[in-house]
Order: C-alpha cells, then structure tokens, then sequence
C-alpha cells in the first residue's frame, strides 16, 4: 500500500479551501490509504514559519488542527544520503531546486513516499521520485 507525503502547497490548500480539491481527494482514498497519509518534518517546519510570520492566530489553529492528524515524519535513515545524491545531481544539470524541496524530495524517497504535490515542475527533476498532484489530477 503507497504511502502519500503532502508537501507544502497541498496542505497549504487543504488549510485554506477545507472543502476542495484536496479534501475530495483524500474523501476518495479507502481508509486504509487514508491511514497513510503523511507529511515531513520539514514540511511542518515550513507551515509553522509561515503562521509565525503572518501572526494570525486563526491560521495558526487552522496549520495545528491539520498538523494533529497528519503523521509527521522524522526524517528516515537515508534521507541525507538521497539528499547528497540528489543534490550533486541537479547542480550538475544546472537545474537547481530549492533547499527544502530539495530535504522534501529525498525525504519521501528515503521514505518510499509518493509524493503529494502542486510544485511538479520542480519535483519533477528529480530522478526516481513518484509524484502525484491532487489539485490537477485525482490519485
């Protein structure tokens, strides 16, 4: 059974639109696949900087309701390994991604994650790595 990593921009819009795209997704998942639902700690990270930088308690509320019933993943043994491998990679195509998407990526591969997300065209560089994107496609 795969396991779902929600990135940044998928939770971002199950926080904003709690009735949308991503929600009608994960309503379509069995619930065993629901069961497999997760993020990265990195990705907690991200959402928690940006309701610290907005100041809003409301968001705040709404990224700590969505963050308790997610799993939140440590990063996994390896991950720093897919990460150097992955890095050393995309500097060399002279393609960069962003540091972070860069920890997401080898997270859900150290993982065996398919990864949830509206960034393709940055995931999308990167070898090896399953991605689906709810808001354009069902899973």
């Amino acid at each position: 059974m795969p396991r779902y990593l929600l990135d940044t921009s998928i939770i971002s819009d199950l926080i904003h639109k709690p009735g949308g795209q991503v929600a009608a997704s994960i309503a379509r998942l069995s619930a065993s696949e629901r069961e497999n639902l997760c993020t990265s700690i990195i990705v907690a990270a991200e959402l928690r900087f940006g309701v610290e930088k907005s100041g809003s308690p409301r968001l705040t509320n709404r990224v700590e309701a969505i963050l308790e019933t997610i799993r939140v993943l440590s990063l996994e043994p390896g991950a720093d390994s897919f990460y150097a491998g992955l890095r050393a990679e995309i500097e060399r195509s002279g393609t960069p991604i962003g540091a972070n998407d860069m920890l997401i990526a080898a997270h859900a591969l150290a993982a065996g994650c398919i990864l949830v997300t509206d960034n393709e065209r940055e995931f999308r560089r990167i070898s090896g790595l399953s991605i689906q994107n709810w808001l354009r496609a069902r899973p």
